[in-house]
């Protein structure tokens, strides 16, 4: 792979993982189904109970009225409660419900076999190089957090 070459390969190779992995785990997940920004919501406010929808927003870098729409709708779905701010009796705090927790949790497990399944399948070198490049792919993550959160 030439190196010219490589920032664009890569991406497309992370991306069409998480593609695929989502098309995957997708045939086997009850209804109803759930798009991309909703679940990152709950997976969101599973890690963080209690955070605010602008909080929320910002985080997943999103308009305000648009996460109050996917809470809107995960409300109906059972699986988030909004709830008053204490401190601040003007805005929102959210809560996962656990039918939301149980989703996530069955999603995370099935996700983890079919990943363990697939690279189960490859030669122990490429195994242990994808075992190698995690550390260097949460820092590049992180890179890519950090400077989408800078003014």
């Amino acid at each position: 792979m030439e190196h010219e070459t490589f920032p664009e390969e890569l991406a497309d190779a992370l991306v069409g993982v998480q593609r695929l992995i989502r098309r995957r785990l997708r045939r086997e997940t009850p209804a109803p189904q759930l798009r991309g920004a909703e679940v990152e919501l709950l997976r969101l406010v599973v890690a963080r109970p209690g955070i605010r929808i602008s909080d929320a927003a910002k985080d997943l870098y999103l308009a305000g009225n648009s996460v109050s729409t996917l809470v809107n709708q995960l409300a109906r779905q059972g699986y988030l409660v909004r709830e008053t701010d204490p401190a601040d009796r003007r805005a929102a705090r959210l809560l996962p419900t656990p039918a939301a927790e149980a989703r996530l949790a069955a999603w995370r497990r099935r996700r983890a076999d079919l990943v363990r399944q697939q690279v189960a399948k490859l030669d122990e070198a490429d195994r242990q190089a994808l075992v190698a490049a995690v550390p260097a792919l949460r820092l590049l993550a992180e890179n890519l957090r950090e400077e989408g959160e800078e003014p």
